[in-house]
C-alpha cells in the first residue's frame, strides 16, 4: 500500500511511504492539558491502546493537580502562552508540532483532552486499522458525541472502571464533528473545530466528548475554565466564559428531561453529513449550534451497545 500526503505551499513536494504487506500506518496523537486530573490517565490509557504509549504526546500548560505525572507517555511542558494571546499561540503550537511530527508519523490526531476518538469496532480493529483504509485522504472530521450525565439513574464516574460502561446516553453533536485526523501538515484553526484542507465527517470514526457525562466534574472543570477565561481571557465566545453553576444547571436542565422510553439507539446513516462542513475563507471547519443551545435542541440518543467496553 502507498500512502501519499499533499503538503502545503512552502514544501517541495508530497511525502510517499510504501507499507509492507500486513504493516498499518504510524498514527501520532496529541493533546494539550491543564489540570484535567482523572480524565487525562484515561486518555492516556485509551490511545496507549491505540497506538501505543510512546506515540502519545501530551502537551502540560502548567497543570498544577499532578494530572501529568507518571502518565506512561511523553510530556512536554511549557510556559505559559503569552505571546499572541492563548488561542492563537495554542492553535500555533499544534500546527507547529503535529506538522513536524509528520515527518515521523503516516497521520495525527489531535484531541482535547476529555475528547475519545474512535473507529467504528463493527468495522475497524483500531485507529491505526482506521488510518490504512482512509489512505490518500487530507483529514476527516468525527462523529461526534456529547454524552450526557442522567443524573437520577446514573452514579457519579468510577475512573478506576471503563467509562462507557457507565454512560449510556448522547446528542450527536455537528458542532463537535472536529477534523481531527489529518495525514498533511495543514494547521488545525477555529479552536480544532477547522482546519486549512477539506475534510468530511467521517461515519465510521466517532468522538466521545465527557464534558457533560459527570455532574461533579463539570462543575470542576467549568469552574476552573472560567476563571482561565477571566483572568487569562481564554477560549473567549465560547462556553468557557460560562460560570460554573450555569453549565450544572444546564446539564440539569437536559437530564431532567431525558424520557428513557422514548430514546433511540445512535444511527450515522440518519445523519445529514454532507452539510456539516463548510468553508470559510481558507479554512474548512465543522458548523452547527454552540455547546449551550445544541445541548438544549438535539434529541437525546443511546450510544450503540457495541461501544460500551472499547473505553
Amino acid at each position: 500500500m502507498r500512502l501519499t500526503r499533499r503538503r502545503g505551499p512552502a514544501d517541495s513536494g508530497p511525502v510517499s511511504r510504501v507499507l509492507e504487506p500486513g504493516e498499518l500506518p504510524s498514527v501520532g496523537v496529541i493533546t494539550m492539558a491543564r489540570d484535567e486530573g482523572p480524565m487525562l490517565r484515561h486518555w492516556v490509557e485509551h490511545y496507549a491502546d491505540q497506538v501505543g504509549a510512546e506515540h502519545v504526546l501530551v502537551i502540560d500548560d502548567n497543570s498544577s493537580d499532578g494530572s501529568t505525572d507518571d502518565l506512561g507517555c511523553p510530556v512536554i511542558r511549557i510556559p505559559q502562552l503569552r505571546k499572541r494571546g492563548f488561542e492563537p499561540s495554542r492553535m500555533g503550537l499544534l500546527a507547529g508540532i503535529s506538522a513536524g511530527l509528520l515527518e515521523a508519523y503516516d497521520a495525527m490526531l489531535f484531541t482535547d483532552a476529555d475528547e475519545f476518538v474512535v473507529a467504528d469496532p463493527a468495522r475497524h480493529e483500531s485507529l491505526r486499522h482506521f488510518a490504512a483504509a482512509r489512505a490518500g485522504r487530507e483529514a476527516v472530521g468525527v462523529m461526534g458525541l456529547n454524552l450526557i450525565h442522567d443524573t437520577s439513574r446514573e452514579p457519579a464516574l468510577d475512573f478506576d472502571r471503563p467509562l462507557l460502561q457507565q454512560r449510556t446516553l448522547a446528542k450527536f453533536m455537528p458542532l463537535m464533528c472536529k477534523p481531527a485526523l489529518k495525514w498533511v501538515p495543514a494547521a488545525w484553526a477555529h479552536a480544532s473545530h477547522g482546519i486549512l484542507c477539506p475534510f468530511e465527517v467521517d461515519p465510521e470514526l466517532f468522538m466521545f466528548h465527557f464534558k457533560f457525562a459527570d455532574r461533579g466534574r463539570l462543575e470542576e472543570i467549568a469552574g476552573l475554565r472560567h476563571h482561565v477565561n477571566t483572568t487569562d481571557n481564554r477560549a473567549a465566545g465560547t462556553s468557557w466564559a460560562r460560570p460554573a453553576d450555569e453549565m450544572v444547571a444546564l446539564l440539569d436542565e437536559v437530564a431532567a428531561a431525558i424520557k428513557p422510553g422514548r430514546v433511540e439507539e445512535f444511527d450515522p446513516a440518519k445523519v445529514d453529513l454532507a452539510g456539516i462542513v463548510k468553508k470559510q475563507g481558507p479554512m474548512w471547519r465543522a458548523t452547527g449550534k454552540g455547546q449551550v443551545p445544541g445541548m438544549r435542541s438535539r434529541p437525546v440518543v443511546s450510544i450503540p451497545a457495541r461501544f460500551r467496553g472499547v473505553l
